[in-house]
């Protein structure tokens, strides 16, 4: 088994409550943090990427991250921003991301548009459900092979939060660790 590189967590729109799987890793792997976005409920494109890029800076080794949703397209768009910060992530599992261009998308969101395509360069997956009200399966494997990841599939869990009821999700962390392996082979 190897090591796991530390784990950072990065939510959506809204923050992860307690029931949800990013606060269950949060308290149960040893070392991990979560991106301290200012203001959850009013995302600002600008203002979450130069968090997310103060909170890699201050790892002391590149990181794994576990994003959700709106914590995806943050993600692409800091790699969009700094890509010579690239080396400060190891690898992401990028959990529902939100399609923020799709109708009637929220206005609190629609500022995360266009969405980056970019191929990622270093190791992740993308999990859809197939019934996430956010983001169409068909969208979430576009996502995926755009982003060059890989993709896993989870039948009826909605958008993959605390309603979904994961709790710890161990089938999660178990990828995490499979992207892990990936970047010690």
């Amino acid at each position: 088994m190897p090591t796991m590189p530390p784990l950072v967590l990065h939510p959506g729109w809204q923050n992860s409550g307690p029931e949800h799987w990013q606060s269950h890793w949060q308290t149960s792997q040893p070392g991990s943090s979560r991106v301290p976005q200012t203001d959850w409920d009013h995302p600002n494109l600008n203002d979450w990427i130069q968090t997310l890029d103060r909170h890699l800076a201050q790892q002391a080794q590149p990181v794994l991250l576990a994003c959700h949703s709106l914590g995806c397209l943050t993600l692409l768009h800091w790699l969009a921003h700094y890509p010579q910060h690239q080396h400060r992530v190891a690898g992401a599992l990028l959990v529902a991301p939100a399609d923020v261009e799709r109708d009637h998308a929220p206005a609190e969101i629609q500022g995360f548009a266009p969405i980056p395509h970019q191929r990622l360069p270093f190791p992740s997956i993308v999990v859809a459900s197939d019934n996430d009200p956010y983001c169409q399966l068909a969208r979430s494997q576009q996502f995926a092979q755009q982003w060059g990841s890989g993709f896993y599939l989870l039948t009826g869990a909605g958008h993959i939060n605390a309603q979904s009821g994961l709790a710890d999700w161990p089938e999660g962390l178990a990828l995490l660790q499979g992207i892990a392996r990936d970047i010690s082979d």
